[in-house]
């Protein structure tokens, strides 16, 4: 296996994981509670990528990003480099293509956290940013480790906006699966052979921990309710 690809391909993963999070619980937070007439068109933006052909958004973000833009040549000169075709870029083609992978899980885990909290939190003088740090997150941990472990394994599968927006750069922008293609290409099946079950590993064990954690929740549940009748 192409240790620098690997290398590259979890240190991606880990990035754009930490930085969806960052993103998608003040997002999802929003749109669980929010009664905005916005909440339909920005959920079916954040749900875009689930649809898009990644050749399209990688199409689009390396065109936007490049130099004949005037948002391109601003980043490239505040960066003194160009986003296109370096690891910057890949972590932005990564949040934006894994981006509905954190928001939604997360979204569904906060409306279901019972409504009458939150007002006694708010009574309490408890504001937003409280409210979701000591009642929303905990609450919905299992959506937290599911939106963060779909991220990840997502990220680490990613080839068509990794190759169009990162190219095929080795130790640059060449992630496992940008390899595992080169791989194939240069009929080294052995090799690729290798690449693939890792990557079916990751989404095997990533499968598995989601599954897990909603079956605990379930019977948590379960439980729950049993105990009140």
């Amino acid at each position: 296996m192409d240790t620098a690809a690997l290398l590259l391909t979890l240190r991606l993963a880990l990035i754009t994981t930490s930085i969806l999070l960052a993103i998608a619980i003040p997002l999802a937070y929003w749109l669980a509670f929010t009664r905005s007439r916005w909440k339909t068109p920005i959920q079916a933006i954040c749900s875009l990528p689930l649809v898009l052909p990644p050749t399209v958004l990688g199409f689009y973000l390396l065109v936007g990003l490049g130099p004949r833009t005037a948002l391109g040549r601003g980043i490239s000169h505040l960066l003194g480099h160009p986003l296109a075709f370096s690891f910057a870029g890949l972590v932005v083609g990564s949040v934006l293509y894994s981006f509905p992978f954190a928001v939604q899980p997360l979204t569904a885990g906060f409306a279901a956290v019972d409504g009458s909290l939150l007002e006694a939190a708010a009574t309490l003088g408890s504001g937003p940013l409280d409210r979701i740090r000591r009642v929303i997150l905990p609450l919905a941990r299992g959506s937290l480790l599911t939106a963060a472990v779909l991220s990840f394994a997502h990220t680490v599968g990613e080839f068509g906006v990794v190759l169009m927006i990162g190219g095929n750069l080795p130790g640059i922008t060449q992630t496992l699966s940008i390899a595992l293609y080169d791989q194939v290409q240069d009929f080294q099946y052995a090799q690729a052979n290798r690449t693939a079950l890792f990557l079916l590993a990751i989404c095997f064990l990533a499968l598995t921990l989601v599954y897990s954690q909603r079956r605990k929740n379930g019977s948590v549940k379960s439980s729950g309710s049993s105990g009140l009748v």
